[in-house]
């Protein structure tokens, strides 16, 4: 991604300048010019907002029917809205951010804060928290904090989500695998993975079943395997929370078990980008490591006997930690910051609001109406919604801060080189050690 630039200045904006034109003409003008706005959704007068997040069709229009409200309850406040799918939109957010251009409010991923913030293309929210604009007193400090960089409060969760695997109910049944419990560790993970290959099951095109996915090239499911260990990903900003013995030992653990037919392909690995495209999604694999948000697309796909069960432990020392699905937070440079951090009050804290958007984020951070929108859901999201109790209940260490400036360039290297060890092209160590010093010089840098 662009690294964002602080302290440009903003030209006025063309809506400002047509506002202030609109006072010097005449009051059967103004009239006519505002019917005008109203019906197009925008106004010629008063205060403009931008607001911009990713997600589906239903995340978008349950967010557009409670901004709505938003607008009604805050007259001459107008919300201009626009979505994208993740890819597109975080491109998009970078490129912004780079100019200094940041929308009024936006929704931020994880790995953004700590760029954009040691950046300057966002807003600290701190004042408005402390005057009580925006509340966070429904909400869970260990969540809140992990919108913070060095010590100020940037952005604030939209959702509290967790890990898990999607898995094959009917498949493990048919292996003899219990039903995946809290307390569960890699062993089991391991030993269960087998079973199911053992069947000797083939995809409609001929591939053989495996247990999972791999999970080697994802960084989430080594940080899982991380904490399990009493370890982290980082320690600080500027340096990192494992050793090169870490990651070997992971990386090898998990290409033992794709060499012995357990876990994917190394193709299907490469190809996996998506719930459809994953070895779960394809018929190749009974589980696939996933988000709770995510989870309902492979019982879209799949049906009903697809469930949601815990990553395993570490002799029962679990690594999962509940992360914000998303955050919010304001541009920098928005001309009217008391404005847009009412609207992001609304968003968190309104009941109203909360009921609208209900779990489009996964389970919002606000308890009470968590607690409220519970009682209204079926299906997997019902499901969702137990698992976080259940592992709420069994107990989870805090979560992170959120991940240094250079976490975004290490994901991807992250990816790259367990890939170089699945097709043969590294061992584990070599790989392991040329992502270290990768990693050093991006902390560093």
């Amino acid at each position: 991604m662009p690294e964002p630039r602080s302290g440009r200045r903003r030209l006025p904006r063309r809506r400002a300048v047509l506002a202030a034109a609109v006072v010097g003409l005449s009051t059967a003008l103004t009239a006519t010019l505002s019917a005008c706005s109203a019906e197009s959704g925008t106004a010629s007068q008063g205060v403009t907002l931008t607001f911009t997040w990713w997600g589906n069709d239903d995340r978008a229009a349950r967010t557009d029917e409670a901004v709505r409200l938003f607008e009604k309850e805050h007259p001459g406040v107008t919300v201009r809205t626009s979505n994208a799918d993740f890819g597109s939109y975080l491109q998009k957010l970078a490129t912004q951010a780079a100019g200094g251009d940041i929308p009024d409010v936006a929704q931020l991923d994880y790995r953004q804060i700590s760029q954009y913030a040691g950046g300057g293309a966002l807003m600290s929210l701190g004042k408005d928290i402390a005057n009580k604009t925006i509340r966070t007193d429904e909400m869970d400090d260990e969540l809140v904090r992990t919108g913070t960089y060095e010590g100020k409060q940037y952005a604030l969760p939209m959702g509290r989500g967790i890990t898990g695997y999607a898995y094959d109910s009917a498949l493990y049944k048919k292996a003899g695998v219990p039903a995946p419990k809290p307390s569960w560790t890699w062993e089991d993970w391991a030993d269960a993975n087998k079973k199911i290959a053992d069947l000797g099951l083939k995809a409609p095109d001929g591939v053989p079943v495996t247990g999972s996915n791999n999970g080697g090239d994802n960084e989430d499911v080594f940080e899982d395997w991380l904490r399990g260990r009493g370890k982290q990903l980082y320690d600080g900003q500027q340096k990192l929370g494992f050793t090169e013995n870490d990651l070997t030992e992971f990386w090898t653990f998990l290409n033992k078990l794709r060499k012995e037919g357990a876990i994917a392909t190394a193709s299907d690995t490469a190809q996996a980008d998506s719930t459809e495209t994953s070895p779960l999604g394809r018929g190749h694999g009974a589980a696939d490591y996933t988000w709770d948000a995510t989870f309902p697309g492979y019982t879209t796909l799949l049906g009903d006997r697809i469930r949601f069960g815990p990553v395993p432990t570490t002799a029962g020392r679990p690594g999962q930690y509940f992360k914000p699905t998303m955050l919010i937070g304001v541009g920098a440079h928005t001309e009217h910051p008391k404005e847009a951090a009412e609207l992001v009050d609304f968003l968190l804290n309104d009941r109203r609001a909360g009921d609208i958007m209900g779990f489009t984020r996964s389970t919002p951070p606000n308890r009470v109406i968590a607690d409220r929108v519970a009682k209204t859901l079926k299906g997997p999201e019902h499901e969702i919604y137990q698992y976080s109790q259940m592992m709420e209940s069994y107990g989870l260490d805090a979560p992170p801060s959120a991940p240094p400036r250079g976490d975004i360039a290490i994901q991807t290297a992250f990816k790259r080189e367990y890939q170089r060890v699945i097709f043969e092209l590294s061992t584990p160590r070599e790989a392991a050690r040329e992502l270290i010093n990768e990693a050093k010089r991006e902390l560093t840098s």
